[in-house]
């Protein structure tokens, strides 16, 4: 994802679909409002051109599965509730965590600068990796490019269709630092996934374990993420799975995960993605120094949103005005995700779509169907009013 998703959905008012399956609640009541509207939202995005949408809301103590659409085209396979996907960019959160953890274990600090623990990998042509912290990787102020917003970068996916092609993170740093940085460090702020995949390597140099394991060690495990895995070069989604698509109907759900490593290689479900939220912003993975540290946010340049250390604070609109949220989100070939909660923690949405074209969304293009469904989903469940 070369872009906040949450920037498309907002300015553009739009998203994901394709034909309704009978939403399946966890444990709810049938008739809860927050529900009936859910449930329309996600037929609303399958009519609008998302083969399929999931869905995962809590309000208080109901929550509710739902699903709409065909899972896989070709065969017609309906969706269900429990389907895994690729949650890309959704990643960085989990990473940050584990960076966070380790700060809170005094094993390193936010403000150690990236050179202490990658000697000489960021280095030449105006990057300089001690002038550059851990914090700065993690909001995204560090000013360092990021190859995968040009689109020379997908060639051997998008061209030569080699689906399973091998780009190891450190290539891309590679790339990333033979090109001039963005801007000086702290100066300004750019999504670049550069930055999470130095944040990666930088949990490898203090733990001396592969940052995957880590993550696997210290969340997954712990908060019980069954259907959550962590693939480096398979380019399979293993198990029932939605299959991911681009705008123009190709199936890209075979793609190789290696160039997004930490920065978004993930695979999960709406259930376990919402479990991992509900830990995280419940104050359950971090200590309170920590904490706040994760939602210390800076401005996202022209964007009325916040980010923060692999989480964004943002305005949603309800009737009622608007309100403040957290989110992660993912947008990468095949697949759309976001993750929502309430400042206080009292609701939630997991939301996934199975369209997202990365070659759109490289040209500064709309990578996404047109849809109000996605703002509708997030009102439904997230606004005390609608």
């Amino acid at each position: 994802m070369t872009r906040s998703l949450w920037t498309v959905v907002v300015s553009v008012g739009t998203m994901v679909a394709t034909l309704a399956v009978p939403p399946q609640p966890v444990r709810a009541d049938h008739q809860a409002p927050e529900r009936l509207a859910l449930a329309a939202a996600l037929d609303e995005l399958v009519v609008d051109g998302f083969p399929a949408a999931l869905a995962y809301g809590r309000v208080d103590g109901r929550r509710w599965q739902l699903a709409a659409g065909v899972a896989d085209r070709a065969t017609g396979a309906r969706a269900r509730p429990e389907d895994r996907f690729r949650i890309a960019s959704n990643t960085k959160a989990f990473v940050s965590t584990v960076l966070l953890q380790l700060a809170g274990e005094g094993r390193l600090t936010l403000d150690d600068p990236v050179e202490r623990w990658l000697p000489g990998i960021v280095h030449g042509n105006g990057n300089d990796g001690s002038t550059i912290t851990v914090r700065q990787l993690l909001n995204h102020t560090s000013g360092i490019w990021d190859p995968t917003d040009e689109r020379s970068f997908w060639a051997p996916y998008l061209d030569e269709h080699d689906w399973d092609r091998v780009i190891t993170p450190r290539t891309v740093i590679a790339l990333a630092v033979a090109h001039r940085p963005d801007f000086a460090p702290g100066a300004s702020w750019r999504y670049s996934n550069t930055n999470y995949l130095l944040a990666g390597l930088i949990i490898e140099a203090v733990t001396g374990r592969d940052a995957a394991t880590e993550v696997r060690r210290r969340i997954i495990g712990p908060l019980g993420l069954s259907q959550t895995s962590f693939p480096i070069t398979d380019p399979e989604i293993h198990g029932r799975h939605l299959h991911g698509y681009d705008l123009t109907g190709r199936d890209v759900t075979t793609f190789s995960p290696s160039y997004d490593w930490t920065a978004g290689a993930m695979i999960s479900t709406t259930a376990d993605l919402a479990r991992f939220h509900r830990a995280l912003f419940g104050g359950r993975l971090l200590a309170p120094a920590q904490q706040r540290e994760l939602e210390t946010v800076v401005p996202m340049g022209d964007s009325p949103s916040e980010y923060g250390l692999g989480v964004q604070r943002v305005t949603l609109p309800c009737a009622s005005g608007a309100i403040g949220v957290w989110t992660t989100d993912g947008g990468g070939p095949g697949f759309t995700s976001i993750a929502a909660t309430s400042l206080d923690n009292s609701r939630q949405l997991v939301l996934a779509a199975n369209v997202f074209d990365i070659d759109r969304d490289v040209q500064g293009q709309l990578p996404v169907p047109s849809s109000a469904g996605l703002l509708a989903a997030l009102r439904s469940v997230l606004c005390a009013n609608g």
